[in-house]
């Protein structure tokens, strides 16, 4: 497993004092999103996070609801040099929720697109923490703020409606990671989530990856020759360009982590707009069925 992206759970707890001192180059970052994850799964920051974690809730910190949009470079630089965290800082991520590390990874995916290079995810998020009695706390750390200097955005890892009508045309692979009633239309939404698209069904020429296909019983990731088995199936092998994509960007950031950071695969872009955007679109094409 590679240490530079995934972290387990030991690795965190043996490294507790870095994550809470002011004066370390180490920080944890709990993402969450309480407006759509139920308290049953998960344990919320205030009732309980890891030693030294600072509480980044994901519509708050990385979006812009007024622009429908990722948070802005400077307004993310300005965050987390207000939490204590500079460009330097080696910072660890994680989360719970139905998905672990649901949000989480969304957040990991924007730090790589403002060029953070020490970005980490703990492996099995928040629930294997959790699950298995590793420590919590509720005191909420008060570090001393820093000079955050964003880079980027780095566009490569980013898709745009044109990126995905260019993948249609010339086939690339598209990884469709939502569940399977959701890819052939049946349902528009998860459960319990409100529908934000007017049509149900997929990209054409996307293969469906579910996430839960790529996850252990325990939450933790399958391993990266079990992975690598499960996207060749899918079409997408790492020779080329490959697109990810879910409901608005979140999930398939955790299979853009899998493929890009994970499995090395060098061309692979998260399209954040997902099917909010696609299945909005007047005159977009979708498939339905399997």
């Amino acid at each position: 497993m590679p240490e530079d992206v995934l972290v387990t759970a030991d690795w965190v707890e043996s490294n507790l004092d870095a994550f809470q001192d002011d004066d370390s180059d180490h920080r944890l970052v709990e993402i969450n999103n309480p407006t759509v994850t139920d308290e049953s799964e998960y344990t919320p920051y205030e009732e309980g996070h890891i030693p030294g974690a600072l509480n980044f809730e994901w519509d708050a910190v990385f979006t812009d609801e007024t622009e429908r949009d990722i948070v802005s470079k400077e307004d993310f630089a300005n965050r987390n040099g207000e939490a204590g965290i500079d460009a330097d800082t080696t910072v660890v991520v994680y989360g719970g929720g139905r998905v672990p590390n649901w949000f989480a990874l969304f957040g990991y995916w924007i730090y790589k697109y403002y060029g953070h290079d020490d970005i980490r995810v703990i492996d099995g998020g928040k629930g294997y923490w959790v699950d298995n009695d590793y420590p919590l706390s509720t005191d909420e750390p008060d570090f001393t703020p820093r000079e955050y200097e964003a880079s980027g955005p780095h566009e490569d890892i980013r898709a745009y409606k044109d990126d995905v009508d260019e993948a249609i045309e010339e086939g690339i692979p598209m990884v469709d990671v939502r569940s399977p009633e959701e890819f052939s239309g049946e349902v528009i939404a998860p459960e319990g989530l409100n529908e934000t698209a007017q049509r149900g069904g997929h990209i054409p020429g996307a293969s469906n990856v579910p996430i839960g296909t790529t996850l252990n019983d325990d939450g933790t990731f399958k391993s990266p020759d079990e992975l690598r088995e499960l996207y060749d199936a899918a079409g997408a092998d790492g020779d080329g360009e490959t697109i990810t994509y879910c409901r608005v960007g979140e999930r398939s950031s955790i299979e853009w982590f899998l493929l890009h950071e994970l499995l090395g695969y060098d061309d692979v872009s998260n399209y954040d707009g997902s099917w909010t955007e696609w299945g909005n679109l007047i005159g977009a094409p979708i498939e339905t069925g399997e």
